[in-house]
């Protein structure tokens, strides 16, 4: 696998079943690309509302939240702009109305990349993230043929290629750095309201012991993007799954 960094995309769209996906998948290589001048997009398809343990949480006051959230973590990555389909969490299906809005997504953005949930992910347990994934490259054949969608006011869009987070069979990996690692560990602190069920972070701990569930959450993720290069010297990256024949 190479990770040597190639030229940044002009335009990148990521697109996440929940909010918070993005970052964890591919938050260093977004970061990184926005930095070089690439005009990075991110595309939520669910509302997050049942992302709590809390039994008494409201779904609405939760789903405002963090789309708000989504919004503070796309400016700590540099994107330019974030769109969300607001199906309902847990409830994301792959049918001509939902393959009809991302195919209008990738069409009117005009990626050169496009980045998503690798759907043939062994044992993968969430629905959401199966169906993100095949949804994603669903549109992406729509969006590239002009007979899809004959109704939508902007023209087919073949992207480069896609990128697939969290795969099965890893063959490309983009290189990080301190600085691209920083702004996705930052981009994910951003989602409060995912600091006690997946970042290990109790917000109602003393202060002191608060910070160092921030900084062994930070910890966490640099650990899994360490991998040795071919000196044998330890290296940050982010792999995919690599998709260029579209």
């Amino acid at each position: 696998m190479n990770g040597d960094a190639a030229p940044a995309p002009r335009r990148a769209l990521a697109v996440g079943a929940h909010p918070d996906d993005i970052e964890f998948g591919c938050g260093a290589t977004l970061a990184r690309w926005a930095r070089d001048g690439c005009d990075v997009q991110l595309l939520v398809l669910t509302d997050g509302s049942k992302g709590t343990w809390d039994a008494d949480a409201d779904p609405g006051d939760l789903a405002t939240r963090r789309r708000t959230e989504q919004e503070q973590a796309a400016a700590a990555l540099g994107a330019s702009a974030v769109h969300h389909l607001g199906r309902v969490d847990g409830e994301l299906v792959d049918g001509p109305s939902e393959r009809s809005e991302v195919c209008r997504w990738i069409r009117t953005v005009r990626p050169d990349v496009v980045l998503g949930h690798d759907p043939w992910k062994r044992y993968r347990l969430h629905p959401d993230h199966r169906r993100a994934g095949f949804l994603t490259l669903d549109a992406v054949v729509a969006a590239r043929d002009p007979l899809f969608f004959t109704d939508q006011p902007v023209g087919a869009h073949r992207p480069g290629s896609v990128l697939l987070f969290e795969a099965e069979e890893e063959d490309h990996l983009e290189p990080a750095d301190e600085e691209s690692l920083a702004a996705k560990i930052a981009a994910l602190l951003e989602h409060r309201s995912q600091w006690r069920s997946t970042m290990s972070i109790d917000e109602r701990a003393p202060a002191d012991e608060r910070q160092r569930q921030v900084e062994a959450f930070g910890g966490s993720v640099r650990s899994r993007m360490e991998r040795p290069g071919p000196d044998g010297r330890v290296r940050l990256v982010e792999a995919f799954k690599r998709l260029d024949d579209l």
